[in-house]
């Protein structure tokens, strides 16, 4: 590796033009799944698309045990190391045997038991379908863990290469596979070739950033294999109990109103995850400066605390849009027969606004060394919201769930926020003063939409709305000093030199 590309490793790409590849990346994935969807909806039809689902459903259980933290556990001591090239190629060498074979073993232990799965669901027709998706979530689980890796080197340029390779050829193959061999088999083999596709992708870029794999194999890891996984399994446990917290509304729902009613409260659950792409894109840009640095008030708490800034600013002028649209965002987006769905998405604003932070007060604790702090406060997010859910849904319905989570998830984003002050070195105060700012800009916005309309909206009323809004909402920060016009340049100026950059 000569001196410059020691360099460039060393430094990474910038904060600004790492969340602009992290945020293109997630924008570029939800297009694709959203023409692969649209695809398999109208080529297989109810039945086979069921099945279809049902196959990535399970797969979906089974990710998090193919990879029981090692991603994030990876990233941290990788982003603590990132100056030292040996350290950083040993800590992947470590990650890397590891990774594979937790992967190998849950992959292939749900191909072996795709038979017996398929026959207890009674549809045999399952069963190919399972084996494939065993192979996609392999390579997917592969490839989302080396995207970690250039996350924790600040490389997202290169991550984002690899998302968009691979989700132009997962519609391709799967275009190709459901023509050919058709059903939910082919469309599950097409994502799997396009998963492996991808893999086999990240592993090329990963060689040429370290010089080789090889070099991984016989360079010693700075961390103990003891240490490493012990970190692996505090972040497994949070991962896993994120995703109960992301689960057990509806099934706490469907359990005691039955399923119609998960499924009202489920649906607008489904547009939510969009919004969370800003602070999620931030995070990884943002987080990894906080490796190595707990008690500093230096570069990383400034950075974190700029980018919190942001993500206030841009989540405020999302709920006041649901607040305000909730009826023709249904309406639009589900169909008439969702109605109920609007008081759950309207109850759902605070959610919406706290899940844009909460990767930004979260991912930097992982990479600060302190997942284990993180644990009593993901266990106990999930304990509040059961017991609230069990409380008020008998009695109020399904906008309890909403509710539960809404104050749960504020008791996750407070202590992980506390979290960030006390370690990192981030001021409340200016995000508080932010928050109050946004606020009022907030309320002349929502008056503005409503102004408009709030239940049927012409396409002129809805084209009105999304272009005008936020120009009402900078205007008013703009008076309120929250923003600046040479701030607003600025901006301008780095996104146009990003994307020059991706040219």
């Amino acid at each position: 590796m000569s001196t410059r590309s020691r360099s460039e490793f060393a430094s990474g790409d910038t904060i600004s033009s790492n969340a602009v590849f992290a945020f293109a990346a997630q924008l570029s994935t939800a297009a694709f799944t959203a023409a692969i969807t649209v695809f398999l909806v109208r080529e297989l039809g109810p039945a086979e698309y069921g099945i279809f689902a049902l196959a990535l459903s399970i797969a979906a259980l089974a990710i998090l045990p193919s990879d029981l933290g090692v991603s994030w556990s990876a990233a941290r001591f990788l982003a603590e190391h990132r100056h030292e090239r040996d350290s950083v190629i040993g800590v992947i060498g470590l990650a890397l045997r590891v990774k594979v074979i937790a992967g190998l073993v849950v992959s292939a232990a749900l191909f072996a038991l795709a038979g017996p799965i398929a026959d207890g669901y009674g549809v045999p027709e399952l069963a190919w379908p399972i084996r494939a998706v065993a192979v996609a979530m392999f390579a997917q689980a592969l490839m989302q863990f080396i995207y970690t890796i250039f996350i924790a080197v600040r490389r997202l340029s290169i991550g984002f290469r690899i998302v968009i390779s691979e989700s132009a050829m997962e519609l391709t193959a799967t275009v190709a596979f459901v023509l050919t061999v058709g059903g939910a088999a082919g469309a599950t083999w097409g994502r799997a070739v396009g998963y492996a596709f991808g893999a086999v992708l990240a592993m090329v870029m990963l060689s040429r950033m370290i010089g080789g794999l090889g070099a991984s194999r016989r360079t010693p890891s700075p961390v103990s294999a003891r240490t490493f996984l012990t970190y692996a399994g505090a972040i497994f446990i949070i991962d896993t109990a994120f995703t109960v917290f992301s689960q057990i509304d509806v099934l706490l729902i469907g359990s005691i109103l039955g399923t119609t009613a998960a499924g009202l409260y489920s649906a607008p659950l489904q547009m939510i995850p969009f919004l969370s792409y800003p602070g999620l894109a931030l995070a990884r840009a943002v987080a990894p400066t906080a490796a190595g640095v707990e008690g500093s008030s230096g570069h990383s708490a400034d950075a974190l605390q700029s980018a919190l800034r942001l993500i206030v600013i841009i989540q405020v002028l999302l709920v006041a849009g649901i607040v305000v649209w909730a009826d023709p965002i249904v309406s639009l987006t589900l169909g008439p027969d969702y109605e109920e769905s609007v008081t759950v998405l309207r109850a759902l604003a605070p959610f919406v606004f706290l899940l844009g932070m909460a990767p930004l007060v979260s991912l930097p604790i992982n990479f600060a060394g302190a997942a284990g702090r993180r644990v009593p406060i993901a266990l106990g997010t999930i304990a509040l919201n059961v017991v609230l859910d069990l409380i008020f849904i008998p009695e109020i319905g399904i906008v309890a769930g909403a509710w539960s989570t809404d104050i749960s998830f504020l008791l996750y984003v407070a202590a992980h926020l506390w979290l960030c002050h006390t370690m990192l070195g981030v001021r409340l105060g200016p995000i508080a003063i932010t928050l109050g700012r946004c606020a009022i800009a907030a309320l002349c916005t929502a008056a503005f939409l409503a102004l408009i309309g709030t239940a049927d909206l012409s396409a002129i009323e809805w084209i009105a709305g999304a272009a005008l809004a936020p120009l009402v909402y900078a205007g008013v920060l703009i008076v309120t000093r929250e923003l600046s016009m040479s701030e607003l340049r600025a901006a301008g100026g780095r996104l146009r030199s990003v994307a020059g950059r991706g040219r």
